[in-house]
């Protein structure tokens, strides 16, 4: 599990070698979510609704860094971070 960035109390990962469509993990207090980084939708998990409101402005923000974070991942292993939401 690879922290990619953290804001507001929200930590945002990317598994090493996980399963596709590409997504991410959200971990806010005792809730876990998964998010799509292509269609920006939650495929699994709950966010309360502000918290999940954050999580997808954060990615629409950096959803081309997401995108090359996972296929950087999945090829070679190597990550970088992303800026939080300011």
């Amino acid at each position: 599990m690879l922290e990619i960035s953290r804001f507001l109390g929200i930590v945002i990962f990317i598994y090493f070698n996980d399963h596709h469509p590409p997504h991410f993990h959200v971990h806010y207090n005792e809730y876990r979510a998964t998010i799509s980084i292509e269609r920006l939708i939650l495929l699994e998990g709950y966010l309360p609704p502000r918290v999940l409101g954050l999580v997808i402005e954060w990615a629409e923000i950096h959803q081309s860094e997401l995108k090359a974070n996972w296929d950087s991942i999945i090829a070679t292993g190597n990550y970088f971070k992303i800026p939080p939401l300011a």
